[in-house]
């Protein structure tokens, strides 16, 4: 990994961008490849990017990674000043109480906060049994103001502002590890962006456009919107997946921390086009590309829109495995970044017309 890469990841997971509000993430990603490809964006902040060497009269390769992360919505001020808010993706809840916080005010300045824990010394002997996994309504948001006046005067909050976890992004370099938030989808947003860079210059059998796409996490509503748009052929989604290998049966283990991209034949969402994905899995073995084979039973990704919309592009994911995605901070592996950029560049380099049509 480069060190503009390094920056770029860094600056892409520090991105405060939940769903709805990518602006940070969009800003980051036109700074890092605005100079490599065409760049445009909609209403919506879905961002497109056209490789300058596209022709208009080949098969069109579409590459999506989602800009947003999980995050919360400001429902209301409590008079005490602590806020209510609402998801805005599927959060473990078991791991929010006590986290810290980003809520952004009315200036547009990221203020602290704290996800309340009540304190054991404060609970009776039934309340300490019966604790358990929060319901987010719940949940409340303390920013250290005294009343609702206060947090709304003084610290300029306001409903229906965005709220993200407070988790700087570090790099272990000894042993090749990242640690931060939003790596889910971020950590594919920086592949995504680093295979646009690397295939700028590139004589290539088809066209590629890259898309990232907005809300994957509350439904993948900006894919709808990016594929009609670029009306691929076919797909690469590329992903921050959730690994497997620190819970479950040792046989189960599908999504392994420096193991490779993660190449999944479904989830709840979709059935990968499975003549895509053995084809994936053959060339990441012919080329001594690590990858792994996923079959999910839980989750959703944008290829799941891309298979069902216009006429059916068929699509594969390649994940990077991230380590409690949906929870304040994660976990990824360099060389699994490493690797799914290898396969994508592998794959676009061999696709062409015939390819994609025996799929």
């Amino acid at each position: 990994m480069t060190e503009r890469e390094l920056v770029l990841l860094k600056a892409l997971s520090e991105a405060n961008a939940p769903s709805g509000f990518e602006d940070e993430t969009v800003r980051a990603a036109r700074d890092a490849i605005g100079n490599v490809c065409d760049v445009k964006e909609d209403h919506l902040r879905n961002l497109y990017l056209y490789r300058r060497r596209n022709t208009g009269d080949k098969p069109v390769l579409m590459l999506d990674a989602h800009s947003d992360e999980v995050g919360f919505m400001v429902h209301s001020i409590r008079p005490s000043g602590t806020l209510r808010v609402v998801p805005l993706g599927g959060w473990n809840r078991a791991t929010l109480p006590g986290a810290r916080v980003l809520v952004r005010n009315r200036g547009g300045r990221w203020i602290p906060g704290v996800i309340a824990a009540k304190p054991p010394h404060f609970m009776s002997a039934a309340e300490k049994e019966r604790q358990g996994t929060p319901e987010i309504r719940d949940l409340t948001i303390d920013i250290g103001a005294r009343s609702a006046e206060e947090a709304e005067k003084s610290f300029g909050v306001r409903i229906g502002e965005p709220v993200v976890p407070d988790a700087p992004f570090q790099y272990d370099a000894e042993h090749g590890l990242f640690f931060g938030k939003a790596f889910d989808c971020r950590i594919g947003c920086a592949a995504l962006l680093e295979v646009m860079r690397r295939i700028a210059d590139e004589e290539l059998a088809i066209d590629v456009v890259g898309a990232l796409s907005v809300q994957e996490e509350v439904g993948e509503r900006g894919c709808k919107v990016t594929t009609n748009r670029i009306r691929p052929d076919a797909a690469l989604v590329f992903e921050g997946c959730p690994a497997d290998d620190t819970f479950g049966e040792p046989y189960a283990m599908q999504t392994k921390l420096k193991h490779g991209s993660m190449i999944r034949f479904m989830d709840t969402s979709v059935i990968c086009n499975p003549r895509f994905v053995r084809y994936a899995l053959d060339l990441a073995n012919e080329k001594g590309i690590p990858a792994q084979a996923a079959v999910r039973e839980g989750g959703g990704n944008d290829a799941a829109i891309i298979q069902s919309q216009l006429l059916g592009a068929p699509a594969i994911v390649l994940g990077v495995p991230v380590r409690y995605i949906h929870t304040p901070a994660c976990i990824a592996a360099e060389a699994d970044y490493d690797a799914t950029v290898e396969l994508a560049l592998a794959l676009i380099r061999a696709m062409n017309e015939s390819v994609i049509q025996s799929f």
